[in-house]
């Protein structure tokens, strides 16, 4: 018995060979026949690093711009409406879908518009439309998703309240909006806030800087302070998200729960900032 299995171990493997180089046969032939054709018939251009996958600026732009304006949305999404679809990590896996920039910005249009193009609504966009209908029957159907933050750590009631900002928005939709805010407002469970300690403006300012963890040109981060008195973390030279003070000279990245940025201060001045992933550990020197 052990035997006659065996030899049905070996046949199966034997056929499952001999079906892979069967199938293989034709493609190399072909592609044997297409590396002789002439070298006219190979693509001169320059491919994105990702090909085939679509390019990473590309992307990029339409998230970014999906927060503001409609008109290149579309320009970029009419020519390809998987576009519709982009994401992007901002930082540390913060995630955000153009349809998800559309929708904590209060853009009806856009969110319209890339809806139409195919992209997904998932309960922060019903929650910036006011489809009150939609927001409940979801969060009846899986008890304590409201508590889940959009992009950026933005939750499901900034969400809603969003959707009263439209400067087109109509005596109905505002209505609906104003109905679903009233109903997140009775859970104490839709607004939830990350820690942000309360800091002066002089006390964020020693953060400000640039953060070196490599010896190349680009190899490093920056904190900057915004207009409206914010720190922010982002690649060198960009502003990048916003940074919570969660303890004394320790921050989280909004939208992030799985990382912490340490400062190192001695005498009251930064000297580097190391940031603690749950598979790496980075610091930073300020230059």
């Amino acid at each position: 018995m052990t035997k006659q299995k065996g030899i049905s171990r070996r046949g199966a493997i034997k056929s499952y060979v001999l079906g892979l180089i069967t199938v293989a046969i034709p493609s190399i032939v072909y592609s044997k026949g297409f590396l002789n054709t002439n070298s006219t018939n190979f693509y001169k251009g320059d491919l994105s690093l990702n090909y085939p996958s679509i390019d990473y600026d590309v992307a990029l732009e339409v998230v970014s711009t999906s927060h503001f304006d409609l008109d290149r949305v579309k320009t970029l999404v009419n020519k390809r409406p998987e576009l519709a679809r982009a994401t992007w990590d901002w930082a540390f896996g913060d995630w955000e879908t153009a349809l998800g920039a559309a929708s904590h910005t209060g853009r009806r249009d856009i969110a319209h518009f890339l809806m139409s193009k195919g992209a997904r609504p998932d309960i922060f966009t019903f929650a910036m439309l006011g489809n009150y209908a939609a927001v409940k029957a979801i969060i009846e159907g899986t008890p304590g998703v409201e508590s889940i933050t959009g992009p950026h750590g933005i939750n499901l009631l900034e969400h809603a309240n969003a959707g009263l900002i439209s400067d087109d928005i109509t005596k109905s939709q505002k209505k609906a909006s104003s109905k679903l805010i009233s109903y997140l407002k009775k859970l104490d469970t839709a607004n939830p806030k990350a820690i942000n300690l309360e800091m002066t403006t002089e006390e964020k300012e020693k953060y400000v800087g640039d953060y070196m963890y490599g010896d190349t040109p680009n190899a490093g981060l920056s904190v900057k302070l915004s207009r409206n008195k914010t720190l922010k973390l982002g690649r060198l030279g960009e502003f990048g998200g916003l940074l919570y003070n969660k303890a004394p000279n320790v921050f989280t990245y909004r939208g992030t729960t799985s990382v912490e940025i340490i400062f190192s201060v001695v005498d009251e001045t930064v000297k580097s900032l190391t940031i603690i992933e749950p598979d790496l550990k980075l610091k930073a020197l300020k230059v």
